[in-house]
């Protein structure tokens, strides 16, 4: 039996002591949300105080007297005179109210609009509103429709077929604007699209049962297939390709986001300058009552060790918030050093880089340069980029190690070949292309980018 005895280990361990916490916290936050965070800590802790901030104005210095004669229409709705007459601030506040963008129509509402005006029965109406609002961003059904309408429709007692209401206001949604809608996927809304056609070719019906084959180019398999000649399939199909197989999708618009970038990279004398967005942060300082109180040796200790522990809390909160601006702007300078090519020359020039390179240039963790990229934005004048879009894989192999192309940069290309093409270009000839540029791509992998830049194949387009 062995006997127990006591020993001693030296180990070094790194706790996560609150403030390291709080500064990786801050440190993972965009603009936007660093400027919520630091309001939520100006209630929170009455030791910290905003110094300075640029980012707001007040009413009192935004106001401007009208004059005496433009008084005179103040109480009235005639503008006449204010957009032609001298008062500056006025024509601006017209102009932005005129340039404000409106939230764009969504499908359903496009819809809906139009069934208001059909002259149907509440039972079809009411249907119909629930077709609508069961369309997806494509004009879809999201839910089997048997399974959306027996709620509804309870006293149906058939089985295997729709309540007539249901029948008749899916067949007059498919018919409203844009025709199409309110189908299970893209084939069904085809082949409703041709049935509303008034001037369809004969045989688009038959032809459609093989549009897989059509997408393949396959013309003259299809031919024989329907019993027509190659001439009246591809005469068909033109006809087909006016279509749209997703009609919903001139209304599916995601909500306005409006980003604020984080970095300003901008090109002067030959040299690039960052400058980080301190406009939407502003500068804090300690408040002069709490150190005053903490100072004085004559108060109650209580009130003494809440104002030092306030003003502890206070310029810990102020230093990781510095510790912020110089993490982004060291790994901002060290972006624009590797992709030197393309603040230069555009996106398409964009090299292989990846967290490592970075990391190891800066003496930093990989964690810390993911977290100080996540969610923030750099302007530069080709437009404004998510930090994490500079880091991509090479087109073999991985980062500086591998491809001096990297992955982003070869979809650039492939994106400005297909939209400068004469005649619409296959994979295959768009990866012969590519291989003469030196950049050798399978014919299935020019697919795969071309897919996620949502082109259409040589036949969609």
């Amino acid at each position: 039996m062995q006997a127990q005895r006591v020993s001693f280990v030296q180990e070094q361990q790194l706790r996560m002591n609150p403030m390291l916490l709080q500064s990786i916290k801050l440190m993972e936050l965009p603009v936007a949300d660093l400027r919520e965070k630091i309001e939520e800590e100006l209630e929170r802790n009455p030791a910290l105080e905003v110094l300075e901030d640029n980012s707001t104005v007040s009413l009192d210095a935004a106001y401007t007297p009208p004059k005496e004669e433009e008084a005179y229409f103040e109480g009235t709705s005639d503008a006449g005179f204010i957009r032609s007459g001298g008062n500056e601030a006025m024509e601006e506040r017209y102009k932005f109210i005129e340039g404000a963008p409106s939230r764009p129509e969504t499908l359903q509402e496009h819809l809906l609009w139009q069934l208001r005006l059909q002259p149907v029965n509440d039972g079809i109406r009411r249907a119909g509103e629930l077709l609508i609002q069961n369309l997806d961003a494509d004009g879809f059904h999201k839910e089997p429709v048997e399974l959306l309408v027996k709620d509804e429709f309870p006293g149906y007692a058939a089985k295997g077929k729709l309540p007539p209401p249901v029948r008749q206001a899916m067949a007059l949604v498919q018919a409203l604007d844009p025709q199409g809608t309110c189908t299970s996927g893209y084939q069904e809304s085809l082949l409703v699209q041709a049935r509303l056609l008034p001037d369809a070719p004969e045989g688009i019906e038959t032809v459609l049962a093989f549009l897989e084959l059509l997408e393949r180019g396959k013309i003259a398999e299809t031919a024989r297939k329907v019993g027509r000649s190659e001439a009246e399939v591809q005469g068909i199909f033109e006809r087909i390709r006016e279509l749209s197989p997703f009609p919903g999708r001139q209304f599916a618009s995601e909500e306005t986001r409006y980003v604020t970038p984080d970095v300003r990279v901008i090109r002067k004398e030959g040299d690039f300058v960052i400058i980080i967005n301190d406009e939407e942060i502003p500068v804090l300082g300690i408040n002069s009552f709490f150190m005053k109180l903490s100072g004085e040796k004559t108060g109650e200790k209580p009130t003494r060790d809440f104002a030092n522990e306030t003003i502890k809390e206070a310029r810990g909160f102020i230093q990781a918030v510095q510790q912020r601006k110089r993490s982004l702007l060291r790994v901002s300078q060290a972006i624009v050093e590797f992709q030197r090519s393309f603040f230069v020359n555009g996106p398409k020039h964009l090299l292989p880089l990846t967290l490592g390179d970075i990391a190891g240039e800066l003496g930093l963790h990989e964690a810390t340069i993911s977290r100080i990229a996540n969610g923030k934005y750099m302007q530069t004048e080709w437009g404004i980029f998510g930090i994490r879009y500079f880091f991509t894989n090479s087109i073999s192999g991985i980062g500086s190690s591998g491809s001096r192309y990297s992955k982003e940069g070869v979809k650039e290309i492939i994106r400005e070949l297909i939209a400068g093409e004469t005649r619409r270009l296959s994979d295959l000839e768009i990866a012969g292309i590519l291989a003469k540029r030196g950049i050798p791509l399978a014919r299935r992998t020019v697919a795969k980018y071309r897919n996620e830049l949502d082109l259409g194949s040589v036949y969609a387009r």
